[in-house]
């Protein structure tokens, strides 16, 4: 994955309800930074939820594509994690967590039917929101002298950098993300100017 040059993600929480068989099936699906906003997400949801007999997810992180969990929350093995991951790898997803709380209905439905309802419930939730295609960054350190405030600033803003931390003192620094589209550009443009040291972190 390391060659990409852009990745997808979802910008903005979203739900979706299936039935089968009496059980109800709510999908959420939320963007998510690190796992702490996902044990924050899950937490919500078990509160706006305590009477549902499931709380089932999965989600992916970051670009090297290891860093994913998924949980069946007591259904039957394989059942309800692998086919929320699966949905979300089939759009190519990532930083993107779907949890499916379930409320049992009183029929059973088999492992299929689980596998089932479990994948659709988190169809229809991802198609109902937009996917983002985001530009993988990397990463910079862009020391400068106050004077080239605005010539760096003006670099970063026109060419689309994400500005990661900043201190700006008589000596500045700025921690940037280049899109790895304009890697080379960017980094040329900054060496142009005069007092302005840059840096792969």
């Amino acid at each position: 994955m390391s060659d990409q040059e852009f990745y997808y993600t979802i910008d903005k929480a979203a739900v979706a309800e299936y039935k089968d068989k009496g059980s109800k099936f709510i999908a959420y699906a939320f963007p998510i930074k690190d796992a702490d906003d996902f044990k924050a997400r899950l937490a919500e949801l078990k509160k706006e939820h305590p009477k549902a007999s499931h709380h089932c997810f999965a989600y992916r992180l970051g670009l090297d594509g290891n860093n994913f969990r998924v949980s069946d929350d007591g259904e039957p093995s394989g059942t309800a994690g692998k086919p929320i991951l699966g949905q979300i790898d089939s759009k190519q997803l990532v930083n993107t967590l779907v949890v499916v709380v379930r409320y049992f209905g009183g029929t059973l439905l088999g492992v299929p039917g689980l596998i089932n309802a479990y994948k659709t419930a988190t169809s229809l939730v991802l198609q109902v929101l937009p996917i983002s295609q985001r530009p993988v960054e990397v990463s910079y350190k862009v020391d400068f002298d106050y004077t080239c405030m605005n010539d760096v600033m003006m670099i970063v803003k026109q060419t689309g950098c994400t500005i990661i931390k900043q201190e700006i003192q008589l000596f500045s620094h700025l921690v940037i993300g280049i899109p790895k589209t304009r890697l080379q550009e960017v980094v040329y443009k900054l060496e142009e100017l005069r007092n302005v040291e840059v840096r792969k972190i």
